[in-house]
């Protein structure tokens, strides 16, 4: 979202999928029924500080931090909005005035607003409780239109992987201290999620389609879904098969695990510095690509999703429920969520980040890894590729790239160093992020043999530039240390 769009949404007016509020110094108390209402109907954008005609009366700039807290803390709590669902506000500035925005998604749930389920139409919010027609049409058309929501009824809790809800807990955890699931027995945990539904229409209940590919043990996937399948390769040399390849049939979070570590195994790294901090951007990358993999696609399509990297690039491809189609320009991007319960169930694990911000990410990230914009393509199937520049060196057989996997980073250190002076030079210039002594450095390694230390490991790193002294004009002086300055990607 941008400036542009901000307007084009202001002359536009309110209408279905937009809705203003004045929110002048706190939140109107309706503000949580129209996001239940985009939630249950079709999303659209929430403008705070404009009137309902339109014009631009801004957000008082001592109130918003305390809007926004209170905003986010609501829709966190299950008195107010449940399911909860979470959102991001961006603030904006137009005709020099603060005004807020959130674009609302449309949900896979039906959510309620304080106990009362709300519908949109033109006309605004209203509430169809106590309409059973109306709620069973809602029910049917999330049923129908988001298949994860599918249920199994006769899929059991013995039927999920125990150690994979453990393991899921553990990791929620530790994106939130805190964390309700911490307290949660399993099956409370499930529901939460959104694992667990009843279908108020059929009145059937049990454990949905997004359970069973998250958690389920791999015979029932399989069984559920026996076309599941995501497929990486590498087809550099023999390009009529392919050189290296995993064959993936199991639950989506070993999927990720599997695919990223197909990515490190098979594509280079290099050091880039983001502020004072070095950061693998090549993981930022594919972290993005492989949820979006597995997050966004349509699973009742026997398509298997595919990771491909080749000699010139990279592409991934799934199956998707297209909500346009064309190539994805980020200044006019409005995301669109294909499984929001896998999507959040993978946000409270930390394998994504809120809707929409994927998509910056790549732009941001591809250029400065691989001399190149990533291509996004939005159709029934759904495309990343991106193009690969010579200064990428990927141009190497399987063999030499898992080589590379441990020497990359330390080569310019040393050509005549062994492999295992190679590896303790590595460590070393991570450890030396801050100043450390001579003989801290030693100690570091397990070393003792100091004439080797300086003649295999110090003398070459400090020849290549790659550890500088802190006293230079005292080489020999005993309060002497040694520091790795950042070392960026080449572009």
């Amino acid at each position: 979202m941008n400036e542009v769009r901000i307007r084009e949404l202001l002359e536009s007016g309110e209408g279905l999928q937009v809705e203003f509020k004045t929110c002048r110094n706190a939140l109107n108390r309706d503000v949580y029924e129209s996001v239940c209402a985009f939630l249950n109907r079709c999303g659209g954008d929430l403008l705070l500080g404009i009137t309902d005609d339109g014009q631009v009366t801004g957000v008082d700039a001592g109130a918003i931090e305390q809007i926004k807290k209170d905003f986010v803390s609501a829709l966190n709590s299950p008195q107010k909005i449940n399911p909860t669902f979470y959102l991001n506000i961006q603030e904006f500035t137009i005709d020099s005035k603060t005004i807020l925005h959130v674009y609302v998604p449309e949900s896979s749930q039906v959510h309620r607003c304080n106990g009362k389920i709300i519908d949109r139409n033109e006309d605004g919010d209203f509430n169809i409780t106590d309409n059973t027609q109306l709620v069973s049409a809602l029910y049917q058309r999330k049923q129908t239109t988001y298949s994860e929501n599918r249920i199994f009824p006769a899929v059991q809790l013995s039927d999920l992987r125990t150690d994979l809800i453990a393991r899921a807990r553990k990791l929620a955890v530790i994106q939130r201290p805190g964390h309700p699931w911490h307290e949660m027995s399993d099956l409370e945990m499930v529901k939460s999620a959104q694992l667990y539904l009843r279908d108020f229409q059929s009145d059937k209940e049990g454990f949905t389609l997004a359970a069973v590919l998250l958690l389920a043990k791999d015979d029932v996937l399989l069984s559920v879904l026996p076309h599941h399948r995501t497929d990486a390769i590498v087809r550099r040399i023999n390009l009529d098969r392919y050189d290296d390849r995993d064959d993936i049939r199991t639950n989506l979070i070993e999927s990720y695990d599997r695919l990223m570590a197909f990515i490190a195994k098979h594509l280079p790294d290099s050091f880039y510095l983001e502020g004072d901090q070095r950061i693998s951007i090549r993981d930022h990358i594919f972290r993005e690509v492989m949820a979006n993999m597995l997050i966004h696609r349509e699973y009742l399509n026997a398509f298997p999703a595919k990771l491909v990297i080749e000699n010139a690039r990279v592409l991934a491809e799934n199956s998707n429920r297209p909500h346009g189609h064309g190539l994805i320009v980020p200044d006019r991007f409005s995301p669109f969520p294909k499984n929001p319960v896998i999507a959040r169930f993978f946000k409270e694990i930390g394998r994504a980040d809120e809707l929409g911000s994927g998509v910056r990410k790549l732009f941001k990230y591809c250029q400065a890894y691989a001399g190149y914009n990533p291509e996004l393509a939005e159709g029934d199937i759904f495309r990343f590729m991106l193009p690969l520049s010579e200064s990428a060196d990927i141009d190497q057989t399987p063999v030499e790239i898992t080589e590379q996997a441990t020497e990359q980073a330390t080569e310019q250190a040393t050509e005549q160093a062994t492999e295992q002076a190679t590896e303790q030079a590595e460590k070393l210039l991570r450890y030396c992020a801050e100043p450390k002594s001579r003989d801290e450095m030693q100690a570091f390694l397990g070393l003792k043999h100091r004439e080797h230390f300086r003649a295999e490991i110090l003398k070459p790193l400090l020849e290549k530039g790659l550890l500088k002294l802190t006293m230079p004009a005292k080489p020999t002086s005993p309060k002497q240390k040694y520091y790795a300055p950042p070392r960026k990607v080449q572009s």
